[in-house]
């Protein structure tokens, strides 16, 4: 089994950054895809960004050039360094694995962030 423990949430004056960690523990497949999703109230679930094992990444639109994700292969935890934040990015963030071609698939259990004067 797999466990992702998320930390870095909170609340963050418009303009301001956060940085959210996440660190996977258990069986971990070495080649593996990391990432962040977020769900507002009264929304879907949607992808943040991600960042594979050999550190190829994707971002979604709405936060290009403003998030940036990476990661420690050797420590196995991925970060997601939030600056420019919007009221529009507040949500639940979640951290997510995913092996063998999204076969297998792990959740974290999400990290408040909310961006708010």
């Amino acid at each position: 089994q797999v466990q992702l423990v998320e930390s870095g949430g909170g609340l963050v004056q418009p303009g301001g950054s956060l940085r959210l960690s996440c660190a996977a523990s258990g069986s971990i497949f070495s080649v593996n895809t990391m990432g962040w999703y977020r769900q507002a109230p009264g929304k879907q679930r949607e992808l943040v960004a991600d960042i594979t094992s050999g550190e190829s990444t994707n971002y979604a639109d709405s936060v290009k050039g403003r998030f940036t994700i990476s990661r420690d292969n050797a420590k196995n935890t991925v970060y997601l360094q939030m600056n420019s934040l919007k009221p529009e990015d507040t949500a639940v963030y979640y951290c997510n694995l995913k092996t063998h071609g999204g076969y297998f698939n792990y959740w974290g259990q999400g990290t408040q962030v909310t961006v708010s004067s």
